[in-house]
């Protein structure tokens, strides 16, 4: 393993910044969108008339259907700027490989996804995902069958 430190300039980082935000817009689907829980909010009202407002932020509607994408965005970015041309990840129930195994797709990456034999059975579905992305697939070891605790 190796740490790399790259002393990029500032100017350097509010590039990488700038492509970052771009492809969370453009990519990802972001900023997430906040829904008005209106009978929710109904529900918990007081008998006095107050109560809280809620808000859902609607991370579902991202790429990928969840918020796990956002984080995999940056670290492909990150590695791609410091040449690396793959990437390794571990995952429970999948959500998280999707998002690694969609974004390694994206950039050209290679992707390596480790997760534990049982959890690859039940989420067979999201293993499928990942492979149609073109991602390699992997049960994490023999003594550990579950990621996902």
């Amino acid at each position: 393993m190796s740490l790399v430190v790259t002393g990029d300039s500032m100017t350097d980082q509010i590039l990488l910044q700038k492509e970052l935000d771009g492809i969370l817009r453009d990519y990802v689907g972001r900023e997430s969108p906040l829904y008005f829980a209106e009978r929710l909010t109904e529900h918990y009202k007081h008998p006095n008339g107050e109560g809280p407002h809620i808000y859902l932020k609607r991370e579902d509607l991202n790429h990928t259907g969840a918020h796990k994408i956002n984080n995999a965005v940056a670290q492909a970015l990150l590695a791609k700027r410091l040449g690396k041309k793959r990437i390794i990840a571990e995952t429970g129930a999948g959500q998280h490989g999707v998002a690694t195994s969609t974004v390694c797709a994206r950039f050209g990456l290679q992707c390596v996804i480790y997760m534990g034999a049982q959890d690859m059975e039940r989420q067979s579905l999201n293993v499928f995902r990942m492979r149609l992305l073109g991602a390699e697939v992997c049960f994490a070891c023999l003594f550990l069958l579950i990621l996902n605790y």
